[in-house]
């Protein structure tokens, strides 16, 4: 769909602003001691070295971009010098099909490493915006037990679908030849909703004892409202991270069907992070459902970053 078809499609957007709405509030302001934690009326007052804890992850999702060839010796530039001693195991996609991916152990946090890569943030807002989007029921086979009532994204779940039961394979042999204890799943844009697919996916097909983390970076909205009830309830440990008015966090649009998780920590602006409690209910004028009612107030450029001071996308892999 051509970006100017997108841009009708918005209008639709924002008459139904009214179903969007935003969370309480964590901030962090530059002046405050770092180490310090404060609750005031609900809100939490958080540090700038808490937000900075997520950079590792910043890192991994920056990296999904590169090529595989980088990733197989580690050597795709800051990114992979900002982690050292990572192993990456398996790499695979093809960037255009099947989006680039690896998996990999890290000693550091003895834990197993699943990243996939994004896409051109235009192309997706062009196909997130589009009034067509289909509902499909997780395959039964891939996600166990879980109810006809929940629904995702058609082509998230394709996507996912061609290379989840080979993650799952390279995930469950590093678990066993390492002693792993923990499954970290990251990604960026189109790679945010695969890896909130996997941390679904992972959580059902690994035993109890393993701890499922996901973070993902300006995630657009991946299932319907059954979807987000399973995610809260079988994936407690998750964080999207979305960047001031990056529009693509609120599409496709919640009349469409679609409803976040919970997990969103907002940056406002550098130096002011916030974290919104709720799924896609948030009320807080700090958090990205109300700060980018509709696409009109966002900008595709904030989806690139600054996330903690790191850029990600395929020109930030250096």
């Amino acid at each position: 769909m051509h970006f100017l078809s997108t841009v009708l499609l918005c209008t639709v957007l924002s008459s139904a602003a009214g179903v969007f709405a935003a969370p309480a509030r964590i901030s962090v302001p530059v002046q405050r001691d770092q180490s310090e934690i404060e609750r005031r009326d609900g809100v939490t007052t958080l540090s700038l070295s808490q937000f900075a804890a997520f950079t590792p992850f910043t890192q991994f999702a920056r990296a999904a971009y590169c090529a595989s060839s980088k990733i197989t010796n580690w050597q795709c530039g800051q990114a992979c010098d900002a982690l050292p001693g990572f192993q990456p195991t398996l790499t695979g996609g093809d960037g255009n099909a099947v989006q680039l991916f690896f998996v990999g152990y890290w000693p550091a946090d003895n834990a197993v490493v699943v990243a996939h890569q994004g896409t051109d943030p235009t192309a997706l807002l062009s196909d997130l915006t589009d009034i067509e989007i289909p509902l499909k029921n997780l395959d039964a086979t891939l996600f166990p037990g879980v109810s006809s009532s929940v629904e995702v994204h058609e082509g998230f779940a394709n996507e996912h679908a061609q290379t989840a039961s080979t993650i799952l394979t390279e995930t469950k042999r590093l678990i066993q030849v390492n002693g792993a204890t923990t499954v970290m799943l990251v990604g960026h844009s189109l790679g945010g909703a695969l890896a909130e697919l996997d941390a679904l996916f992972m959580t059902l097909n690994l035993p109890s004892s393993i701890h499922v983390k996901a973070v993902t970076y300006g995630t657009p909205r991946v299932g319907n409202p059954a979807f987000a009830s399973l995610f809260d309830s079988e994936v407690p440990d998750f964080v999207r991270i979305n960047n001031e008015s990056d529009l693509i966090p609120i599409v496709p649009g919640r009349f469409l069907g679609f409803q976040h998780p919970h997990g969103e920590t907002h940056i406002v602006s550098e130096g002011d992070v916030v974290s919104c409690p709720g799924d896609d209910d948030a009320t807080d004028s700090q958090c990205t459902i109300q700060t980018v009612p509709n696409v009109f107030d966002g900008d595709i450029l904030d989806h690139l970053g600054p996330y903690g001071g790191i850029f990600i996308g395929t020109i930030f892999c250096t």
